[in-house]
């Protein structure tokens, strides 16, 4: 029949190295690897956001270093 015939054609992993190495890459992924850097990531961009609202609330003399020494600081 046709659909066996095509089946016939698939290349499997064992045949076809290119599919073997994705059947490997596959296997081996660890989502929460990926998760935990994305959050880190997340985080990191969220602690950046809340440190540039805060300074433009501010209103600082960015000619006085004594003033520039407080917010490093923080």
């Amino acid at each position: 029949s046709l659909v066996s015939l095509y089946f016939f054609f698939i290349p499997t992993a064992s045949t076809n190295p290119k599919a073997a190495l994705k059947s490997k890459i596959v296997a081996e992924f660890r989502p929460q690897s990926l998760i935990d850097e994305l959050l880190l990531y997340k985080r990191s961009e969220d602690q950046i956001e809340l440190k540039e609202k805060q300074l433009s609330t501010m209103r600082v003399d960015v000619c006085s270093t004594e003033t520039l020494k407080c917010l490093k600081g923080k």
